[in-house]
C-alpha cells in the first residue's frame, strides 16, 4: 500500500492492452489534479475519475515519448482545458510545458521534481515527490526490472547512470511507480530494487547490465509504429478530431464504466427517447409513481425480453435510484443495444428536480 499524505489524493489505474499505469494526483484543499502517463483509449475513465471526484486537472505529465500505447495528454487538454508537459528533449508538437531536470511541476500545494533519467530513450524523466517518498519512474526503473535499451535512442550505459544517479540514490523507502509491469506488481521501494533487481541491484557493475541489457531479445511493441509518431504530436490524432461522443444526447460514463443521461434532460425530450422502467409491477403504484409512456419490464425478466424493447430511438432506463436501471443498461448492450443510458439517481433524483411524469 502506498502511504501518502492526508493532503495528497491518489489513484494507480491500469491499462489493459499496454499494461500501463496511470497515477492521478490530486492536492485535497484546492481540488488541482494531474495525470501522469494517462492513455488515449481511457479518456472517459479518467474523465470519469476526475468528475467524480470534484478535481481540476491542471496538468497531463509523460515520463516519455511511449512505444506502447498513445498519449491522452492532447485529449485531456482538448476537453478539460489542462496543460501538457513532456520533456524538452523531444521538442514534440502540442507540448505547454517543455521539462528540463530540476524542474518542479506544481498542482496546489503539491509538487513533484522533474529527474532527467535517459537511456530507454533520451528524453525520459522520472518524477519525485517533494518529501521523496514517492517516484514516478516510467520506463527507466521497473520492478525487478529496467526499460529496454534497444530502440528510441536508447543506450544501456547511459540507464545505468541514471538509474543509479537518480533513482537508487532516494531513500530506501521511497515507493517506486513505474509505467507498467507485466506480471501484476504494482509498486516497489527503492531499498529493494537496489537489493533484488537481477538487471541492476546487488553488486551489478556497469558491464554487467550492459551485458544483459543488449542480450533481452525482445520484439518490437505491436504499436511502435503508431504510438511514436502519435506521440511526437502528444496524442492528437492525425486529423485533429476528438473521438465522436454520442450523438442523441448528452450521455456521460461514469468511472464504473456506466453510460448515464441527466433526468432534466430527459424530461425536455421525452419524445425522442423511448423510457423503459425496470422496476417490479408492486413498485409501480407505490410512492415514486411511473413514468407516461414508459414500457415496463422488470429487471430479473430483461434478459428474456431484451426484443421487446423498440429500438426505432435512443432508450433510457429507469428504476428508483438508478441501480438497478444500470445494470440494465449493461444487460441491453450485451443484447446489441447501442444508443442506451441510466437515467442518473432514478426517480429519486426526478421527484427532487420537480419534474413532470
Amino acid at each position: 500500500m502506498i502511504d501518502c499524505h492526508a493532503t495528497l489524493i491518489f489513484r494507480q489505474l491500469f491499462d489493459q492492452v499496454s499494461s500501463t499505469y496511470t497515477y492521478l494526483l490530486a492536492d485535497e484543499s484546492t481540488r488541482e489534479a494531474l495525470l501522469i502517463d494517462c492513455v488515449f483509449e481511457q479518456h472517459e475513465r479518467d474523465a470519469a475519475l476526475l468528475r467524480e471526484l470534484e478535481l481540476k486537472l491542471v496538468l497531463t505529465l509523460d515520463t516519455h515519448c511511449h512505444a506502447d500505447h498513445v498519449t491522452g495528454a492532447w485529449l485531456m487538454k482538448r476537453t478539460l482545458g489542462s496543460r501538457v508537459a513532456l520533456s524538452r528533449r523531444y521538442q514534440a508538437r502540442n507540448v505547454d510545458v517543455a521539462l528540463a531536470h530540476g524542474d518542479r511541476v506544481r498542482f496546489g500545494a503539491q509538487a513533484l521534481e522533474v529527474r532527467e533519467t535517459p537511456g530507454h530513450t533520451d528524453g525520459c524523466l522520472s518524477f519525485v515527490s517533494e518529501d521523496q517518498q514517492l517516484v514516478f519512474t516510467g520506463d527507466a526503473l521497473l520492478v525487478r526490472g529496467a526499460g529496454r535499451t534497444d530502440f528510441q535512442q536508447g543506450d544501456p550505459r547511459t540507464l545505468f547512470r541514471s538509474i543509479r544517479e537518480q533513482l537508487l540514490s532516494l531513500p530506501d523507502a521511497c515507493a517506486i511507480l513505474p509505467a507498467h509491469d507485466y506480471e501484476g506488481r504494482t509498486s516497489s521501494t527503492v531499498g529493494e530494487e537496489r537489493r533484488y533487481n537481477p538487471r541492476i541491484g546487488g553488486d551489478a557493475r556497469e558491464e554487467d547490465f550492459v551485458g544483459y541489457m543488449k542480450n533481452l531479445g525482445l520484439p518490437h511493441p505491436k504499436q511502435l509504429a503508431v504510438a511514436v509518431p502519435a506521440n511526437m504530436r502528444c496524442g492528437e490524432p492525425e486529423n485533429g478530431l476528438s473521438p465522436a461522443a454520442p450523438g442523441w444526447g448528452p450521455v456521460v460514463t461514469t468511472y464504473a464504466g456506466m453510460r448515464e443521461i441527466a433526468p432534466d434532460w430527459v424530461a425536455s425530450h421525452r419524445g425522442d427517447v423511448n423510457v423503459l422502467d425496470v422496476r417490479t409491477p408492486a413498485e409501480l403504484a407505490g410512492e415514486f409513481g411511473y413514468l407516461e409512456r414508459a414500457l415496463f419490464i422488470p429487471l430479473d425478466e430483461l434478459r428474456s425480453r431484451a426484443s421487446e424493447v423498440p429500438l426505432d430511438k435512443p432508450v433510457v432506463v429507469v428504476c428508483q435510484t438508478g441501480k438497478r436501471s444500470a445494470l440494465a443498461t449493461v444487460i441491453l448492450a450485451r443484447a446489441g443495444v447501442t444508443q442506451v443510458a441510466n437515467v442518473a439517481g432514478g426517480l429519486v433524483r426526478w421527484r427532487e428536480l420537480g419534474l413532470p411524469s
